[in-house]
């Protein structure tokens, strides 16, 4: 029970992460710099909604299977099962979700957004790339499909960073208070959660190539990484920012007022 637990909690720790993300890039729709980049970014953030919903619906299979190895998801007193993506989405408790603490907080300006984009993505790539040797043959053909759209991911975000970083005075000024601002949450996307047991997964591998490719990437931007900074952890173990509440109570508002609506 506990192993099939942790394989429902690395699920959904994956489907939050892709979930929250893509709303948070998803608030840019109508407001990108120039209409071509508009169009890129809320693309972006439709895939990530893509992504959640195949590891959604994969860990409601698993919930189904063996609701009492995972407790099934509670709303208030009442059990929601069968689980389905959109209960395991609309109808969890902001300590119930388990992404990661970078994926919630405020795009900020279009340095922040594209930065925290670049973080993230690298990870994810390294971290997608691993999970293709995943015992889960499900999880290993996501992973599959993720990477395909990882890989623009990276470039796109990649090249803002390179754009602005090695642009003005002011684009530059803006991309390393972007880094400033981030940095303290790019250090939990190494730290390994308990329930992340599959075999296929070494998170210090993975901080080795992200530290590679980041560091390439800033050198050449002409950007300075921060030596030392207080790392903002906790949010794989439901301890979020103040942020998080206010993204929930606007993506669940729909469901939660009027329960069992569909698209």
């Amino acid at each position: 029970m506990a192993t099939m637990k942790n394989e429902i909690d690395f699920l959904l720790h994956l489907a939050d992460n892709a979930l929250i993300i893509g709303h948070r890039n998803s608030e840019w729709c109508g407001h990108g710099p120039i209409l071509e980049q508009d169009i890129a970014i809320t693309n972006i953030a439709l895939d990530y909604i893509g992504q959640a919903r195949n590891f959604y619906q994969h860990a409601a299979v698993l919930i189904n299977q063996e609701p009492t190895s995972f407790g099934a998801t509670q709303t208030g007193n009442d059990l929601v099962l069968p689980a389905t993506e959109d209960s395991l989405a609309y109808l969890r408790d902001v300590r119930e979700f388990k992404n990661l603490l970078i994926t919630e907080i405020p795009n900020g300006d279009w340095a922040q957004t594209t930065l925290r984009l670049f973080l993230l993505s690298v990870f994810q790539l390294q971290l997608y790339t691993q999970l293709l040797q995943h015992s889960d043959a499900q999880v290993a053909a996501i992973a599959e499909k993720s990477i395909k759209e990882m890989n623009y991911h990276v470039k796109w975000s990649q090249d803002w960073v390179l754009r602005l970083g090695d642009g003005t005075e002011e684009s530059k000024q803006r991309m390393q208070i972007a880094i400033e601002s981030i940095w303290a949450y790019t250090g939990e996307l190494f730290i390994q959660p308990e329930f992340a047991t599959a075999a296929c997964i070494n998170y210090a591998d993975i901080q080795t190539a992200w530290n590679k490719k980041v560091s390439a990437v800033f050198e050449e931007a002409g950007l300075s990484i921060l030596s030392k900074t207080f790392v903002q952890k906790g949010g794989a173990e439901g301890m979020h920012t103040e942020h998080l509440g206010y993204i929930l109570a606007e993506m669940q508002y729909l469901q939660r007022a009027y329960p069992n609506s569909e698209w």
